[in-house]
Order: structure tokens, then sequence, then C-alpha cells
């Protein structure tokens, strides 16, 4: 087996493995034997036994509104908090079964109806725990009524926490060396129960009124417009915001800081401020132009105003995912938010752009309509996710977020093409499993078919179907199905124009026939391969899962997978886009006359794999020999991409692939050439790290001799469109890495510059990376970028600093470096994932790692938690590069040594 296959297999291993653990690991800590007895009592907690047995809470009590009053110290790192819930009893109880963790209870008081509003003192609920499952049980004296509304009120306290979720302390360092705290919160998606005792699931929506106790040195911010401030003893100020709308608790926020802000207001007459730290407030400017921007688009696409009157977004110095959607308080990592001219490139403004695009979108899907349950998250971030792509188009066309967003299709295809993915709505109970569905699937497998529906039903349909859903179930919680329902009553009785370009393969428009369809989308897992062979005027087709790492010998092999498939193709004979569902296993299609190539999948809009079968690639090499042209550079991207997944697979021999990119020397379109250098450059490092050095050298003077025109061309500056720029960056990258001479003299001398003036003398944004990795190889070099890592207020600058000093080729740096990241100080903690990942990817980096991770594992999980992004990043970018038998097997043996010690 050649190294490419096992590299695959190696990567579906570990992939397959991981998330095993994870699902072992959550039955494990969630003792699900609990909830196998007939009756609804479970094991005893503090003494008595806890009077229910499941994850999901009853729904026999409501919460109508929270009166949250909380007071962090951010001296003594705890804070306190007294809340006052208003219920409803739907049924007969005397128990009020919520969520809590880590919270010390001091005090549960019931108010009856007739003392709502009253100051006489309330009856003594008292407090049972059930901390496997986070839940408390209230019990009542005496039963509570149905149909009643009662006052719950809880005084607790807890230590601020040390990771990234519920209610916890970040730090930062100001520019004259000072180390200041502050206090927020990052709820999503079972963390408000770390802050607050609460109803803390999707669907138990209600109205918050949140006050917060500070310092005179702080400000504090929450969803809603402070609407005024009390003096208390002792100095503290009491700041009080307005009652939020109805949702969700995960979407509370609140934080105390010292921050500073640039506002503007919408054309609407709502008030958007950008906050950061005090040294970075010059850095968000372009983050105020663009919310500005995308919510004015929002406003207009949904036909639906923002519904608060303000939307703060904030730069928290320690975040671990890239942004939190929190209705008027949206938070995010620093370099999701941050721009900077004189550091950030094109990539980093389009980062920007995209992430604030994506909580923005957020504040419509998941905020004003909510999944009902985790299992279809999807509804939310999904939808985020592909309206980044529409609003970025509408408001930011010059960024050319189309040819990125052709990247997200293909890393939901790298992922969804493993044995190991799941359904895009898939069951998810414990909080484990429920952070497991935050992921690629969900995200981009989530958008990609969302594209493909929108090109399916057209986008005005498509926008009518979204504006229907969203109006129809703003402020509750929706379903699969009820936004496929949308989508039906959006189409239009089928008859003239509509039905001749959109509707010509079928009586689409139902209900019945949109939900079937879309149900094989997102019920099951998986892409589909769709194999089509041309005989004279006929086209067969025939359809199966496209699976990596599954061979015919194996079982999962014969496993029936099919999708209703809305395929597009052209011909040689005709440019018009001809378009025909696939709902069989196998089907042929009628053309008017012989054709010298068919291609499918037009613009990569549907989301499936094309295999060419017969003499079909040959057809298509000879014709992008000829005149490339002739495919649009979104079909040649699709091409090259859907060759090299075939070879991943076993389904196409390499050779052909490779000689698919021949005619790459004659490219012009930039993103064309960047999905086909990156194939040829992950082939280079394969064969690096296998030590084959024959290949490695033949691969790295066909690269450089191949590409050379283009490399030379390429300027030290910051010109261009964003495509150039992202072209420029990449290529120079490339070719510095593989020793061009012309490459590592100018970024020597561009390093040697920046160096003797002290780190400023402002170099190019988008040649940074290249020129700072170069010099990172001296000594002198490495050392004195870590010295400006530790000095530097831009994040953007950080990133290409971090990622310079781990390309050293010398481990006791490599080793450094890994110690400073679990320090957690001058290199945050918040990025260690990202600094395993970077150091696995240096040929002398990727053994010592991967040997770090086997031996500080449980200390690595003191630090993030098991399902986190970090650990998965952590674990897949520290074992996906392996390309050996032996190191599978290692990687294999590890993993499934951490399962059998749960």
């Amino acid at each position: 087996m050649h190294a490419f296959a096992m590299a695959s297999l190696c990567r579906i291993c570990s992939l397959v493995v991981v998330l095993q653990l994870l699902h072992v690991y959550s039955l494990g800590i969630y003792g699900f034997k609990h909830q196998t007895g007939k009756d609804n009592v479970t094991s005893p907690t503090n003494g008595k036994p806890f009077p229910w047995n499941k994850m999901r809470l009853p729904g026999m009590v409501v919460p109508i509104q929270y009166d949250l009053c909380v007071h962090p110290n951010l001296t003594t790192v705890h804070f306190t908090g007294l809340e006052r819930i208003e219920i409803f009893v739907r049924e007969h109880t005397r128990f009020i079964i919520l969520h809590s963790k880590g919270l010390e209870i001091t005090s549960a008081v019931l108010l009856p109806k007739d003392d709502l509003g009253s100051s006489k003192p309330g009856k003594q609920l008292q407090v049972l725990e059930h901390p496997a499952h986070e839940q408390i049980a209230l019990q009542a004296p005496e039963v509570l009524t149905a149909g009643q509304r009662y006052l719950v009120v809880i005084e607790f306290h807890a230590r601020l926490a040390d990771g990234f979720d519920g209610f916890y302390k970040s730090t930062y360092k100001a520019r004259d060396g000072e180390t200041r705290i502050i206090a927020t919160t990052d709820f999503e998606p079972t963390s408000a129960r770390m802050a607050f005792p609460c109803f803390d699931e999707p669907s138990f929506k209600a109205n918050f009124a949140i006050t917060i106790r500070r310092e005179r040195k702080h400000i504090a911010l929450s969803n809603m417009p402070k609407i005024k401030t009390i003096e208390l003893e002792g100095g503290l100020l009491e700041d009080h915001f307005d009652v939020t709308v109805k949702m969700s608790t995960y979407l509370v926020a609140y934080i105390v800081c010292d921050f500073k802000s640039v506002q503007a207001t919408t054309s609407s007459g709502i008030k958007l401020s950008i906050y950061a730290s005090p040294d970075k407030w010059s850095q968000t400017h372009y983050a105020l132009e663009a919310a500005v921007k995308l919510l004015e688009f929002y406003e207009k696409y949904f036909d639906i105003s923002f519904p608060l009157p303000k939307l703060d977004l904030v730069a928290i110095p320690d975040f671990q995912s890239g942004a939190m959607e929190n209705w008027g308080l949206i938070t995010y990592r620093e370099t999701s938010l941050l721009y900077d001219p004189k550091t950030s490139s094109a990539f980093d403004k389009l980062w920007v752009t995209r992430v604030i695009g994506h909580e923005l979108a957020h504040q419509w899907f998941g905020n004003l309509v909510t999944m009902e349950w985790w299992n279809d998250i999807w509804l939310n971030e999904g939808f985020a996710r592909f309206m980044e792509l529409v609003s970025v188009s509408a408001t930011y066309s010059e960024l050319q977020i189309e040819d990125y967003f052709l990247n997200v299709c293909f890393g939901a295809i790298s992922r969804d093409s493993l044995n190991s993915s799941h359904p895009i709505s898939n069951p998810a109970e414990t909080p484990t499993q429920i952070k497991e569905m935050f992921d690629t699937v969900s995200y981009d497998k989530g958008a990609c078919i969302l594209k493909m529906l929108q090109d399916f039903l057209s986008e005005a349909v498509f926008q009518k179907g979204i504006i229907h859903y969203l109006k129809k179930y703003s402020y509750r919680n929706a379903k699969n199905d009820d936004l496929w329902n949308s989508m039906a009553n959006a189409i239009p009785p089928c008859g003239g124009h509509f039905c001749l370009w959109s509707f010509q393969f079928s009586h689409m428009g139902k209900l019945t026939e949109i939900e079937e369809m879309m149900n094989t989308w997102t019920l099951q897992k998986g892409i589909p391969l769709v194999l089509v062979k041309c005989e004279g005027n006929t086209l067969r087709l025939r359809q199966e899962r496209f699976l990596k790492g599954v061979f015919e010998e194996d079982p999962e092999w014969a496993n029936l997978y099919f999708w209703h498939i809305p395929l597009t193709y052209v011909t040689s004979s005709s440019n018009t886009v001809h378009r025909h569902i696939l709902k069989t296993k196998t089907d042929t299609l009628e053309l008017e006359g012989e054709v010298a190539w068919v291609k499918f999948n037009v613009d990569m809009n549907g989301y499936y794999i094309v295999h060419y079968e017969g003499n079909g690639w040959d057809n298509i090499i000879k014709l992008l020999d000829q005149n490339h042209t002739l495919f649009s550079h979104k079909d040649r991207v699709n091409l090259i991409h859907n060759a090299f997944q075939l070879v991943s697979a076993g389904r196409l021999s390499l050779d052909t692939a490779l000689d698919l990119t021949r005619y790459l020397r004659r490219e012009s379109s930039n993103v064309v050439l960047l999905q086909g250098l990156g194939y040829l450059e992950m082939f280079y490092h394969m064969m690096e790290r296998r030590n084959i050095s024959d290949v490695t050298e033949n691969l790295k003077r066909y690269i450089l001799q191949h590409f050379k025109p283009v490399i030379d061309k390429q300027t030290w500056s910051d010109e261009g469109s964003v495509s150039d720029r992202m072209l420029r960056s990449a290529l120079l990258e490339l070719a510095c890495e593989l020793q061009y001479p012309r490459c590592i003299q100018k970024a020597n001398e561009l390093f040697s510059k920046w160096m003797g003036s002290g780190g400023t003398l402002n170099l190019p944004a988008d040649v940074l990376k290249t020129v700072y990795s170069v010099g990172a190889q001296s000594i002198a070099g490495w050392n004195y970028l870590l010295k400006q890592y530790s000095l530097s207020m831009s994040g953007a600058e950080k990133n290409k600093i971090l990622y310079a000093l781990t390309t050293s080729r010398h481990c006791e740096k490599l080793t450094k470096l890994i110690e400073l990241g679990m320090e957690g100080e001058v290199i945050k903690t918040q990025d260690l994932a990202a600094l395993l990942n970077a150091i696995a990817r240096n040929p002398e980096g990727q053994g010592l790692a991967w040997n770090f991770v086997r031996k500080n594992w449980n200390n690595l999980l003191k630090k993030f938690e098991l399902a986190s992004f970090s650990i998965r990043t952590i674990i897949v970018g520290t074992t996906s590069r392996f390309s050996s038998k032996d190191k599978l097997e290692e990687v294999c043996d590890f993993l499934l040594i951490l399962i059998g010690n749960l």
C-alpha cells in the first residue's frame, strides 16, 4: 500500500477511535445505568434518593422569568449570586428539577402565588443533588398546584472557573506589564448551570433581568442595555439591565471588565459597539464597519428587524472557540474580531468578516428561532456558516468568499467520507455527547447541503422559505421538519418560467417530497459517490457511499446507502446546465447525441463526489490540456479535488490525478492553483516525514520547476486582490519551505531589516508569516521572535510569530514552546491546541508532539474537556500526518488503552 493510502488509513483510525473514546467516556461519567430502572427514583446523592432519573429535565415546571443578581469579586476570584425564578407549574408536583454544576447553594425558598411581590418570608426548599446529571431537586413541603405560578429564590456562590466555560476568569497583560483580570461568560451548550441554577435546556425559554455588582474601575455588560446604576455601601456599583426577550439559557451573557469601545448606530437605530482591552482599542474599527454593514444586510434579507435596542461585540483575551452568539452581547476570541492593518493579512480580514457574519446570523438562526434539542444544532450552526457566504458576498464582494466556501465543503467531505462520521441530525443526551455535535458535520456539511438546496430551489424561493421559517417560529423552538415545511410552503405552483428552469426534472413542492429528499441528507451519515459512464448518447449513473479506508472485503462496504441527489451537469455539446434528481441506486440519462465529455456537479453547488468511469477522466484531462477555460474555475477546482479524493479511497490511480494537474502551469485562477499545489505540497511533506529522500528531492524539483514562473512573479507586498494576496502568501511560504534560494534570500533580507529596527519596521502583512518562519531558523532569530511574541499587542501578529517559532528544526526550542503552552502565561492555554498541531506539522516536531500528548494526556484533560474542540484538535493534529503502519498501530493502541482505562 502506498504512503498516501496509509496516511489516509491512519487518519481514519485516529478519528474513529477518538469518537469511540468520547462516546464511551460520556456513558461512563454520566451513568446511564441510572436510567434503566422502572421507577423515577435514582441513586442517593446527599443522603436522600433523587426524584428524577433522566438526563433531560421533566416538563412539569417551566420558567417564566429569572431575576438574577451576580457579584464577581475579581480580587478573590469568587462570585455570589441571588436569583428569583418565576415558574409555572404544569402538573402537580413536590419537586422542581433544574440544573446546577459546581455551585454552592446556601438558600432556596419558595413563595406561593399569593405572595408574588411580597416581602413575606417564604418556605424553605430542601436541596437534593445529582452531580452525575448536573441536576438539583428542590423539594417543597407541600404539593405545587398545576396551573399556578410560584417564585423560587436561590442564593449561591462559587469560584470563577479557570477554564473557558460558565462564569470564568480571563486575564490580559497591559502594555505596561500589569496583568489584569476580567470576568466573562460562555454558556453554550450546557454551562449556564455553572453560573446560576437554571433550566438549562434550549426549549425552556424565559425572560432574564440581569443585575451586576462591580467596582468603580470596571464596567458591566449584559444582553440588554443598562437602565440604571445604584451606588451601594462600600463603594460598589450595581448595574441594572433591561429585561431580555424570551430566550434560552445558553444565550445569557454578562461581563465585568475595564474595556474601551467604539460605537455606531445602524440605519434602523440599533446602537452597535465593539469592545476590547484598552491597548487594543485601535484594532476595533474594521469590526465596527463590518458589523454595521452585516447587521443592516440581515435585517433586509430576513425581513425581520433586529429585536434588541443594542448589540455589543467583545474581544475576550481567553476564549476557546472563535466566538459565541449571546443575544445582544457577542463574545469573540481576539483574533476573530480585532483587525490590525499593519499585521493582519488578507486571510485575517476574511476570517474576521466571516466570523462577524456568522455570529450576526445567529441573532436570527439560533437566538430568534432555536433548535428544539441539540441533536439539531445544525439548524443553528449550518445556517450560520451558510449565511457567512450569503452575507459577505453581498457586503464585501471583494473578499471573494465564494471561492473560500469551496474549502468549507472540502473540509466537510474529508470528515464525512470516514466511517466514523455521523448524521447531521444525531441523538445526543449527555453534555459530552452534545459538545461532540459542534463539529465539521454540523457546521460545514450543514452549510453545504443548504447551498445545494438553495441551488435546487432557486435563491428567491430559498430566501422566501427562510423568512417563513423565521417568522413562524420566532421566540420558539423548531425541528428539521419545520424547516422543510417552510421551504415547501415557499414553492409556487408548478408552471411557467419557474418550472422550466428549476423544476423541469420533477414536480417537487409538496412537503413530503422536500422532506423525503432532505432527510436522506440529514438523517444518515456520509456523502454519495456518483459513478458516471458514458456509452454513446447514454449516461449510466450509479450511486453509493463514498468511503475512505473501507474496502470490498469489509462488512461496511455492503451497507446500503442512497440519497435523493439533485444532479447538475454540462456536456461538450451544450453550455446549458441540465438537472436530474437521482433517487435510485442506478439510473440512465439519454442525451440528444454523443458527447466528447460530461461534467457533473456544476460549479460544485452539490454535495457529492463524481467518478467518471471508462475513459471519462482521460477525456477531461485531454480537454484541460487543450483548453481548460471551457470549465469554470469552480469546476476545475472541483475536478482536482474529486480526483485526489478518489485516489485516497483507492478508486483512481495517482498517475491519473497527477496527469490532471499537468495543465496547471497555464492556470490563471488563483483558487485553482492553490488547490492543485496543495495536493503536491501534501505529497512532498509526506515523503519528507518518511525520510524517502529521493522522492522528496524529485517532488521538490518538480514543484519549483513547474511553478517557477508564477513563484517568480510574486511581489513581497500587500498589493492586488484578496485572491492575489492569498496566492502570494501561500506560494512564498511554500517556496521558502522548499528552500528556493530567491525566496530564502529575500525573506532573510526583510527579517534582518525588521530585527535591526527593533521590531518597528512595518513589513507587508501577507508575507509576515514567511519572513518570520525563515528568520526563526537561526538561534538568534528564534529568540528574538519569542521576545517579540510576548510584547506584541496584535493577535494576528502573535499567531504568525507562534507559527514561525514552531518551524524550528531544533527540538529543544520546540520543547520550550510546549512548556510555555502548558504554563499558560507567555503562550495562553487557548493557543495550546494550535501550538501542538503546528509543531506536529514540523517533521522534527511530529514525534515530539505525539509523545508529549501520550505522556501528558491527564494533564491536558485538566485544561480542556474531553469533547472540546481543543482536545479534538490535539488528537487529530498530532496523529493525522502519520503514514506508516507502525504509527497507525501505535495511535490505535494508545487510544484503545484510554478507552480501557475508563
